[in-house]
């Protein structure tokens, strides 16, 4: 089922998620359900709390380009996009590595606004399967940035707070748009 996608500023994406302490069959469906919004919004990544729900469950699927990383390693074995995406994952833990690199990202809960955001260019994500598997996933370029941005909104940080000070100045119109009409 396809959920409704929660907009800028409601206050669910500024909460820090629940953990995740047991997955049961609706917490399940609802990530079957954020899957099929994920695909149906045209997006790399949802968040629980993207739908309104308030927990660490985030889904990530960048296998559309195998060409946007250089390497995935999934508990210390080579994987391709495909191998591992969509990945459901619950209660990440990131370690941040190598060096930053900038690029334009975009978010679900912002319609129309984009922009450069600087992050690590690797991380090595610990975190969970539905079915209790720990993972400990290495990856660079765009799975590692969208790794991390779903993981961001799990702790009630949004795209907006990594713009630069000159990138928020130029968006103050359309936030404010944005708290008119989703506020």
């Amino acid at each position: 089922m396809i959920r409704p996608i929660v907009f800028y500023p409601d206050p669910v994406l500024r909460k820090v998620g629940a953990r995740v302490e047991e997955v049961t069959p609706e917490i399940r469906e609802l990530a079957a359900d954020m899957v099929e919004t994920m695909y149906d919004a045209s997006g790399v990544g949802l968040a629980a709390p993207q739908v309104g729900v308030s927990l660490q469950l985030a889904i990530v699927d960048v296998s559309h380009d195998e060409e946007c990383v250089s390497y995935v390693r999934v508990n210390g074995e080579e994987m391709t996009l495909k191998d591992i995406c969509p990945l459901t994952f619950i209660n990440p833990e990131l370690k941040l590595i190598g060096e930053k690199d900038t690029d334009m990202e975009g978010c679900l809960s912002f319609p129309d606004l984009r922009g450069d955001i600087t992050r690590p260019f690797e991380v090595i994500a610990t975190l969970y399967t539905l079915d209790g598997e720990k993972l400990v996933i290495e990856t660079d370029g765009l799975f590692a940035r969208a790794i991390q941005h779903e993981t961001d909104h799990l702790f009630g940080k949004l795209f907006i707070d990594r713009m630069s000070s000159a990138r928020k100045m130029a968006i103050k119109r359309q936030l404010k748009e944005m708290q008119q009409e989703f506020g």
